[in-house]
């Protein structure tokens, strides 16, 4: 029996997913995502501020991402248009807590709309953080993503970039709802998930050996940094994932 191309490559680039957003038919910007399932919906994860950002102006009307659509062929993709607004109103969720809003946004997909052939895998609430897992300051994570929009062009896939954990992990940095990763990161990075390496003999998710510890949102500077003398901290925010169990909750029928 002969090998697949999506059997051979790493199962968590199959998890991400490059967004473009678009105010009608004029490109916006690019961002990253990722997909996360749960009770047989499927979503789509990235950053609050890639679907809505008021103070830089950003309010696109759509999203577009790049699928596989064939697991014999990984060059082979389609372009997945996704509105962002029905009926005048956001189809996305989005959270608060007592800090204010947080920067994730889920948007579910209709599974029947994608191509039967679709390629690709999904977190679920069996890669979140347990209560019995316990995760140290100075953790190695990975941080697949599209960072500048830069991929590999021919196969349709994230790069990943190395991080490690760079505050206390379960507190809420300075009263907010994320943590700090230490990571090289750029624009287009904003969606992407951080994930810890699950240790083998304690909790493997199938072919996705996971914990999915957080959504990345941005880098973190500080405002008295002199451009000219100081480098950049090289510090990012990312929101806790288990904001996802919120998000993804069932909700009534609209105009039930």
């Amino acid at each position: 029996m002969g090998y697949t191309e999506s059997a051979m490559v790493e199962s968590l680039l199959l998890t991400a997913a490059r967004v473009l957003t678009f105010e009608q038919q004029r490109p916006l910007t690019g961002a990253s995502g990722f997909f996360f399932e749960r009770d047989e919906r499927l979503f789509l994860v990235t950053s609050r501020h890639v679907v809505i950002d008021e103070p830089s102006k950003h309010f696109p009307d759509r999203i577009e991402i790049e699928l596989h659509i064939d697991r014999n062929n990984l060059a082979k993709s389609t372009g997945f248009s996704i509105p962002l607004y029905r009926d005048g109103k956001s189809i996305w969720y989005q959270g608060l807590d007592t800090s204010g809003e947080v920067d994730v946004a889920v948007i579910e997909i209709e599974r029947a709309a994608l191509p039967d052939t679709t390629v690709y895998r999904t977190f679920t609430h069996r890669h979140l953080l347990r209560p019995d897992d316990r995760v140290e300051i100075g953790s190695s994570l990975l941080v697949p993503g599209f960072p500048l929009g830069f991929h590999d062009t021919l196969h349709h896939m994230p790069v990943v970039r190395h991080a490690v954990i760079a505050s206390s992990f379960g507190l809420r940095f300075q009263g907010e709802g994320y943590f700090l990763t230490d990571a090289r990161t750029h624009r287009g990075t904003s969606g992407a998930p951080v994930v810890l390496r699950a240790s083998g003999g304690k909790r493997v998710q199938g072919d996705l050996p996971w914990i999915l510890l957080g959504v990345h949102s941005a880098r973190l500077d500080v405002g008295t940094r002199d451009l000219k003398l100081d480098e950049a901290l090289g510090l990012n925010c990312a929101w806790y994932a288990d904001i996802l169990l919120t998000l993804t909750e069932p909700r009534p029928v609209r105009g039930a």
